[in-house]
Formats: C-alpha cells, structure tokens, sequence
C-alpha cells in the first residue's frame, strides 16, 4: 500500500564529469545516486570470465573478468544441475569450476575498498515490472507487495505466461508491478526473453575477459527502478538526457511520461531543497536533532556503528520520557542517513538505555517504519541484553563517504592525532636514541609550528635537560607544511 500523503520527486544532475540523481520524500532529500565515467558501477552487467584459482578450502573461486582485481565467486553463487539436485547442500566447488574454464558471470556486489567484485551466475534482466531468472524455474513476488491476494494474483498471471510459452526459466514480480494488467507483465517478458538471447549470443562470440551486457546508464535506470506511483516529478537538466529519458518512457513508461520535465532555470537543479548542503552534511560524523540531541555515526571496515546522545535536551516531564523522545527522534533520522550515506553490512545502534519495554519496543517499531520505503533490504534484530540494536542492510555498491571521500592524509584515517605534547616526548626519545648511536656536533629539530612553540615554551626546562645529558646544541626549525605529528631531527 502506498502512503497517500507522501509527494516523491526526483531530479537529475548531469555534467561531463559525473550524474548525479537524487529522491526526494516531500521535499527531503533520501537518496542520492552517483556515477563518473572513471568509476561507473559494475553491478548487473555480464562478463565472459575465465577460471584464474578454485579454492576448495573456502569453496570459492577467482575469476578474471578483465577488471584490475579478479572477481569472488562462491560455490553457492553458480548455477548447476548439481545445485538443483541437493539444493540443500552447496556442491563441492571442485565439481563445479576447474582453473581456465570460461564462464559466464554477473557482477552483484561492485568492488569495494581491497576486495574484487561479488559474482553470480544466476543470471538476472530486469525490466520495468519483471526480472528475468533464465537459469532457475522460482517465481517470485516483492515482499513490499503486502496484500496476499494481490500477491497471488501476480504470481498466477506469471506462471500461466511461462506454462503458456513452455519456458523452462523464472521471473520475481518487481513492486511497481502491483495493480498491473496481465499484457503489461507480457510485454515485460517478451522483452527480456529476446535481451536474453541477446545476450547468449554475444557471449557465444566474445573473447575471455570483455564486458558482454551493460547494465543502462544512472537517468535511464532511475526511470526504470525509481518511478513509482508516488513520483509526481521527475526534473533532469540535460537536454541530451532528457531526449534519451523521454524515449524510454515512451517506449517502456508512458504512464510516467507527463512527470518528465526539462529544467531550464539558471540556478542549479541540486541547490533546489538544499541538496548539495544536504549531501555535505552526510559527510560529517555528527548529525545534529532538532531536540537538541545528536547522533554520531563511525564506518569501518568492520561494520557502522551508530551512537545515540541526548545532548543539550532537557525534556519537559522526566528523565525516561527525554530519553525516549530523543530515541524516536534519531530512529528517524538514523533511518534517513543510512539511505543517504548508503551504508550497508552490519550496524550497530547504541541508542540511549530505555527501562521501559513499551518504549524499547516503539522505538524498534518507528526505526522499522522508517525504514520501510527503503530500496536495500535489510533486517533489524531485537535489542540486545547490552541495549543495541544490531541490523544487517544489503551491501552492494560503495557508500557515499567512499565514493566521495578517502582517508585523510594527516592521520591516515584513524581519525585522530597526536597532540603536541606527545610529539615533544616521541622527539626527545629520538634525540637521545641519536646521540647513543651516532657522532655529531649538533642537532636540528624540524616539526610544525605548535609543537616547535611548545618545545620553547612549557617544554624548555625539559629540552635544557636534554641538551646537558647529551652535551650536544639542539636548534629548532618550524615547517609549515608539517602535518602536527610529523617531525625530523637532523644530524649536523
């Protein structure tokens, strides 16, 4: 069921270098979408790959598709009729690939950080309502259809389209298929039967290593996987792309053709709601609450951890309720920016400890309900004895700190550095570690500017000492560019 009150728009950026999309929920902003030509995602496009290594011990193989690092394929993940017949029992990976067979793959997971993309040979092609599964015979419907009835429906019309063609393959009913007409899920069908043969035969003639099906460009997949029945706007700022979006719709979506507008105005289409500050802010570790309270969120490799404090809120009645308001309020806004940062794999919650159930329970319901127009699926698990909330979502592009940031070079991405006054002690251990090995007349102390200021200040008495227990002059020499726990001490 659709929410009636709820406006959703979206607008699309594009320049040279990158497009951008962005979904807006009432005018604030939930998702964003980035591509560049440099590092365009890999995810639903087909390669004819080649066997580089099986390793039974993980029941995994590694397979060259042509991409700098060679691409992970689990045992589970490749379609064979020794799968279909203990579908219970992953066959032995060594039963399924040898090194030098070629194979074709889909990239399901895009490479991130060190690790090489995440392959299936399940072979999936979506389309507007269906996604084509030609290598397995499961019909299945999406679980954000709720009403049985209206589930059943769609997944009869699909089976009767199969039975009807005699085909030996399977489909998933997509959401936006809710409501639909049988010949609208036909058309679908008939589409990604001949993308499929499409697709065969290329592969039958490509080389090893090359790209045999891309997957359609960000504006054309936004139409394809983003309009629903509560877009009202779709708003895109180029002119070529726009051509290309009208053509699509009028092809696949005529229904969504009156939404497509061309946006001709001289201000920015992402300064409208704020966008581009709102995209900056999902860059920062601290989200502020309207309340006062505040939320802070650490991504490792590990997982995401999400901390929950109350900051300056005060509350009106006691200490419970300001805790459990503070609560709803981040489930909120916890739920917003794990879309809006597109962070995925495992969360970990700390909210603020609650001593009522009722309250632990209605916060897990506003975080569920918050999170139910979610495009990633995700599973939330009750609160844990030590109160967290622990979470899984769906993983399966970069998150946008990463797309559009990297580690700092200052503290190399520990987030922190030393303080001045450590730098001062780490300097004195180093003097006196030179003048024990090595002959020289002086030393020249090169570092940034407070601690050079500290070593003259607070720390003189102590240098004094220094320079009398080794007999030795020390200079002081201040480097602007120096990072604050960077230093030299130079023999002279």
């Amino acid at each position: 069921m659709t929410d009636e009150s709820l406006i959703e728009e979206i607008l699309v950026n594009v320049t040279p270098s990158e497009v951008r999309a962005a979904l807006l929920e009432n005018g604030v902003l939930q998702e964003v979408y980035i591509e560049r030509p440099a590092r365009r995602g890999l995810i639903s496009n087909i390669y004819k790959g080649r066997v580089s290594r099986v390793l039974p011990g993980m029941q995994a193989s590694f397979i060259d598709i042509g991409l700098e690092r060679t691409a992970f394929l689990h045992a589970s993940d490749i379609a064979s009729p020794l799968a279909s017949e203990n579908s219970d029992d992953v066959p032995n990976i060594k039963d399924l690939v040898r090194e030098g067979d070629e194979i074709m793959v889909q990239v399901v997971k895009d490479p991130l950080g060190k690790k090489g993309a995440r392959l299936t040979t399940y072979i999936t092609l979506p389309s507007r309502h269906l996604v084509l599964l030609p290598l397995s015979e499961a019909v299945g419907v999406s679980a954000r259809i709720e009403e049985s009835e209206e589930r059943d429906r769609l997944r009869s019309m699909v089976e009767g389209l199969l039975k009807e063609r005699e085909l030996e393959c399977g489909a998933i009913v997509r959401t936006v298929a809710e409501g639909v007409a049988s010949d609208v899920l036909a058309a679908d069908l008939r589409y990604t039967l001949k993308l499929w043969d499409v697709v065969q035969q290329r592969c039958r003639v490509a080389k090893v290593k090359t790209l045999v099906h891309e997957d359609l460009p960000l504006p054309l997949r936004v139409l394809r996987d983003m309009v629903t029945v509560d877009v009202q706007q779709i708003l895109v700022d180029s002119e070529v792309d726009f051509e290309a979006m009208r053509n699509f719709t009028n092809t696949y979506l005529p229904d969504a053709a009156p939404m497509l507008e061309l946006y001709k105005r001289r201000r920015p289409i992402f300064d409208l709601h704020g966008i581009e500050d709102e995209i900056r802010k999902s860059l920062d570790r601290n989200i502020p609450l309207k309340s006062g309270g505040h939320v802070i969120f650490d991504q490792t490799e590990a997982m995401t951890t999400v901390d929950v404090n109350t900051g300056g809120y005060v509350g009106h009645r006691n200490l419970e309720e300001t805790i459990y308001r503070t609560n709803l309020e981040a489930a909120v806004a916890i739920a917003r920016q794990l879309r809006l940062r597109n962070l995925g794999g495992i969360i970990i919650i700390d909210f603020i400890d609650m001593d009522e159930a009722r309250h632990r329970e209605n916060v897990l319901q506003a975080l569920e309900k918050a999170l139910s127009r979610d495009h990633a699926r995700h599973q939330i698990t009750p609160v844990s004895p030590l109160g967290l909330v622990e979470m899984t979502r769906k993983r399966t592009r970069e998150s946008l700190q990463h797309m559009l940031g990297e580690d700092c070079p200052g503290c190399n991405g520990r987030g922190f550095v030393m303080t001045a006054e450590t730098v001062c002690f780490e300097i004195f251990r180093e003097i006196i570690r030179q003048s024990r090995q090595f002959d020289f007349k002086e030393l020249l102390i090169l570092a940034q500017q407070d601690v050079i200021e500290l070593l003259l200040d607070e720390q003189a008495t102590s240098l004094a000492e220094i320079e009398e227990q080794t007999g030795k002059s020390i200079r002081l020499q201040t480097e602007s560019l120096y990072l604050q726990d960077q230093f030299d001490v130079v023999l002279i």
